[in-house]
């Protein structure tokens, strides 16, 4: 940052930042998380859209790309006290498979599993608010916020520790559906790149192929060829932290509308089109029922605005 201004010379009121060359790019929504941390996500949206905050003293949506020598303006956002009782909303999410031991749900792109990061809440505590009545209920596993699809819960601790323990055994499968950009070659490739995290210069937490990472093996199958792009399946046969995105990409095919290992020019297309979101969709999972051992084999089908831009890329090769 270059340049921070205090308004009146008072302290920490409104701000505005100068952007340097090394913020440029960013989604203004992604920059204020970074300099705002703490604030709930929620606040920080709030003050995009009721005019707050500002980029050359004009009104902005939250997508904005912010480019070099942007003036933002940053309003004072309020930190909740540390005992301050957080409100989370309820909320329901499409129920794949319940029974007295696991749930599992059809989770939407866009929403976190947990809160924590810049978000007040997340899947597991929106649950918890809207089934008070529920006695235990926790992430048996994670997806990224941008992905879609089947995540398990368990209801009981026994079958929490059961479905850890197959996880790291290997049980089960988990199978996934992405468009990647450029032709898919191989009909079935093993990619088995060690994978290491590590932080940016502005603290966003990334994946990347490195020696000295931890082993990662994801199988990816053709599934549908559409010229410049193509449907894949990718199965996880180990579950590092953006796995399926970092290998595809290091693969030299990057998942459409990916914000961190993804295109600006590809995201840009596709946003015209109407996909604002990661085209990648935990679609299918078989694994035995972590109690009675009998065998699961559910599904969640392509969201309908995946299912538009494959009609789309079908019409229009």
């Amino acid at each position: 940052m270059r340049k921070i201004v205090v308004e009146n010379g008072q302290a920490p009121s409104v701000r505005f930042v100068e952007i340097d060359a090394g913020q440029a790019g960013q989604r203004l929504d992604n920059f204020l998380l970074r300099i705002c941390k703490g604030v709930p996500k929620s606040h920080l949206y709030k003050a995009i859209r009721s005019g707050e905050v500002r980029v050359n003293k004009g009104r902005i949506s939250a997508d904005y790309r912010l480019a070099e020598g942007d003036l933002v303006r940053v309003p004072p956002l309020r930190l909740p006290r540390a005992d301050e009782p957080r409100y989370v909303p309820g909320a329901n999410f499409p129920v794949i498979f319940e029974d007295d031991a696991l749930l599992v749900l059809d989770k939407p792109a866009g929403v976190a599993v947990h809160g924590g990061s810049g978000v007040s809440f997340g899947v597991i505590e929106q649950l918890r608010a809207a089934r008070p009545e529920a006695k235990f209920l926790e992430l048996a596993h994670r997806l990224d916020r941008e992905t879609s699809g089947l995540l398990m819960v368990a209801k009981q601790r026994k079958s929490l520790l059961r479905l850890h323990d197959m996880m790291r055994e290997g049980a089960g499968r988990k199978r996934y559906k992405a468009l990647v950009v450029a032709d898919w070659v191989n009909d079935r490739q093993h990619m088995r790149q060690p994978l290491l995290k590590y932080l940016t210069p502005d603290g966003e937490r990334r994946v990347r192929v490195d020696a000295q990472g931890k082993a990662a093996h994801t199988i990816v199958t053709l599934l549908q060829r559409f010229g410049r792009y193509s449907l894949v399946g990718a199965e996880l046969r180990t579950g590092r932290t953006h796995q399926i995105r970092v290998h595809l990409a290091a693969a030299g095919y990057p998942i459409v509308c990916d914000e961190k290992y993804g295109r600006d020019d590809v995201r840009d297309h596709f946003a015209r089109l109407g996909l604002r979101r990661m085209f990648l969709h935990a679609g299918n999972l078989d694994i035995p029922h972590p109690l009675s051992g009998e065998p699961l084999s559910l599904e969640a089908p392509l969201p309908a605005e995946c299912m538009a831009i494959l009609r789309y890329l079908e019409r229009n090769p």
